[in-house]
């Protein structure tokens, strides 16, 4: 066993992990931190999403000990029930949550894409949530939450 300091949501945490151990185990297990979903454990769906350093990575592809000196945000560290994230509140106005599964991977690639970029074009939010798959929805709503999110926070 590692033990390794983690920075996750802005408070530091220290655990003991295998050296093979993934930051989705890691988070879920150790952590409590369920929001990051498990799906295909592949890196394929997106639903495991997080962000390292304000960009987004498949946390069951990254090893925990390789993220020791990181930043990590996981949904829990985006918003609350009684006081969501602006994307948060976008995807709620929108309809884009249906099932909810895909949903905090979505958020945190959106959240990404409007800290670099203010006033993303459709295909350019198309392009960075292409890696988070949705079984239940045609993205369209999913694309028009980000979009609007984008026009509230934009001056």
């Amino acid at each position: 066993m590692i033990e390794v300091e983690l920075a996750v949501n802005g408070e530091r945490e220290t655990v003991s992990v295998d050296a093979t151990q993934t930051l989705l185990d890691v988070l879920r297990t150790k952590l409590g931190l369920t929001g990051t979903k498990i799906g295909c454990n592949q890196g394929v769906c997106g639903s495991c999403t997080v962000l390292i350093d304000g960009k987004p990575a498949r946390s069951c592809l990254v090893l925990a000990a390789g993220c020791r000196g990181r930043a990590i945000t996981t949904i829990e560290g985006v918003g609350t029930a009684d006081a969501p994230s602006p994307v948060q509140q976008a995807f709620i106005e929108a309809g884009a949550v249906q099932c909810g599964y895909c949903t905090p991977g979505m958020v945190l690639a959106a959240e990404a894409l409007l800290r670099k970029t203010k006033r993303p074009s459709v295909p350019e939010i198309r392009e960075a949530l292409s890696g988070n798959l949705c079984r239940c929805s045609g993205y369209t709503k999913i694309v028009d939450a980000v979009k609007l999110a984008s026009e509230r926070a934009a001056p």
